[in-house]
């Protein structure tokens, strides 16, 4: 499972840095333009399916019971 959660992390990541890098990357005319939106936001919706992926496998682990929650218990 920390496998998992490690390499899901590392995906959100490298999603971020790939819409940084079409943000910031100069397009020279209308056409780089439109290629440099599509990129940001394909990466942005990448990250945001990655972030849904993960919490689902969280949720399913603990479902599960591979992961057990601790801290405070229920009821206080």
């Amino acid at each position: 499972m920390t496998y998992l959660v490690v390499l899901a992390f590392i995906a959100i990541l490298a999603s971020l840095g790939s819409a940084l890098y079409f943000m910031m990357h100069r397009g020279n005319g209308v056409a780089d333009e439109r290629a440099k939106s599509r990129g940001m936001a394909r990466a942005l919706a990448f990250r945001v399916g990655f972030s849904i992926v993960l919490f689902l496998c969280i949720l399913l682990a603990w479902k599960l019971g591979y992961i057990h929650p601790t801290g405070i218990a229920p009821g206080r």
